[in-house]
């Protein structure tokens, strides 16, 4: 098959001869038709976020060339079911499907306590076990979910849309919130719709001029777009302060940029919240004053990933109820996964997407 493999940070190759893997009976196999690229998977090729490159005996995978080759990535995949595990049910070979890429042991401190997502041992197709940039890929048939209405492209928002509905969990916010969302990657597109279907009474989005303020605005994703200057943004600041005198509810700061992290506080209304929502370098740090969050009691919260939101996720998308026409801007073939790392860090893409059998 064809696929993606990481020996280490930054050093991947593509093969088109590589095995393919067994399925176990509780397992599915599923014939990738495609799989999304996501800024997770620029921080992946660094070796940030949870990457992990582990150093494989032969013994441990089920091909010879293990011991060489260590990660498959892509996280946001959707395809067919070509093979189904002997204990699996609900599934027909041809099924049209996404995966829960989210992998919990059930077992450590904070699974024992009901908090799966803060698993000791999370685990996760794409980034620390095999995913989807690959013609097959085998997961566990608890993880897989059907789709009907969505094209393949579409349905690669899948995986974000369930990030955005934990999201919404998180900021649990009460009907009428005003909220700021700082940048219009697909997650803050999908979770401004989110929050507008579940009582907000005015969405704001503030992002970058460019390809992502036209396809949220087409996207009716917000009440109200702020289309920043790259090169001289202080003028659109200064008005977003001037217009909201009392800042939000609510500020969420989706943009994963360090320097944009430490002005998002400035503009959450006292007994407000801060959500840090994007994905950033591990070494990024925040300078807030403590005497303006203990005054303003500003709660300060992070939203990651997600665990147990695939079906409200695949409810939303498959709904029409939020709406990701357009989202996917750039398709490339498998063989040419470094110009999709590259468009997709470029800033003219929304959602790019890889096609393994392209």
């Amino acid at each position: 098959m064809n696929a993606v493999y990481y020996r280490g940070v930054e050093n991947f190759e593509v093969l088109t001869s590589a095995p393919v893997a067994d399925i176990a009976d509780d397992q599915v196999q599923i014939k990738v038709s495609c799989c999304g690229i996501c800024g997770t998977d620029s921080h992946i090729a660094k070796g940030e976020f949870i990457a992990k490159f582990p150093v494989c005996s032969i013994s441990c995978w089920p091909f010879s060339i293990a011991s060489i080759f260590q990660l498959i990535p892509g996280h946001e995949l959707v395809g067919t079911i070509s093979k189904i595990g002997k204990s699996v049910t609900g599934f027909a070979i041809g099924d049209r499907c996404v995966a829960d890429p989210g992998v919990t042991c059930e077992n450590c401190f904070y699974c024992r306590r009901g908090q799966s997502l803060l698993c000791e041992n999370f685990e996760s197709l794409g980034v620390t076990m095999a995913g989807g940039f690959a013609d097959y890929v085998t997961v566990a048939g608890k993880k897989v979910y059907k789709i009907f209405n969505l094209t393949d492209e579409e349905a690669t928002l899948i995986e974000p849309a369930a990030c955005a509905v934990h999201g919404a969990d998180r900021l649990d916010l009460p009907v009428g919130a005003e909220v700021l969302i700082l940048g219009a990657g697909p997650t803050g597109l999908i979770l401004s719709q989110i929050l507008k279907l579940n009582g907000a009474s005015k969405v704001v989005i503030a992002a970058n001029k460019g390809i992502k303020t036209e396809i949220a605005r087409k996207l009716d994703a917000a009440d109200v777009y702020i289309e920043i200057d790259r090169d001289a943004p202080d003028a659109q600041w200064a008005q977003l302060k001037k217009d909201y005198p009392y800042g939000f509810d609510a500020v969420v700061e989706a943009t994963g940029s360090e320097q944009v992290a430490n002005e998002a506080i400035n503009y959450v209304r006292r007994g407000g919240t801060l959500m840090v929502y994007g994905v950033y370098a591990n070494n990024a740090l925040v300078h807030w004053s403590p005497s303006k969050i203990f005054g303003d009691e500003i709660r300060i919260i992070g939203s990651f990933a997600q665990v147990f939101s695939f079906p409200r996720a695949v409810a939303y998308l498959d709904s029409g109820k939020v709406r990701v026409t357009g989202m996917v801007t750039d398709v490339f073939s498998v063989k040419d996964y470094q110009k999709a790392l590259d468009k997709m860090e470029s800033k003219t893409a929304v959602k790019v997407v890889v096609k393994p059998s392209m």
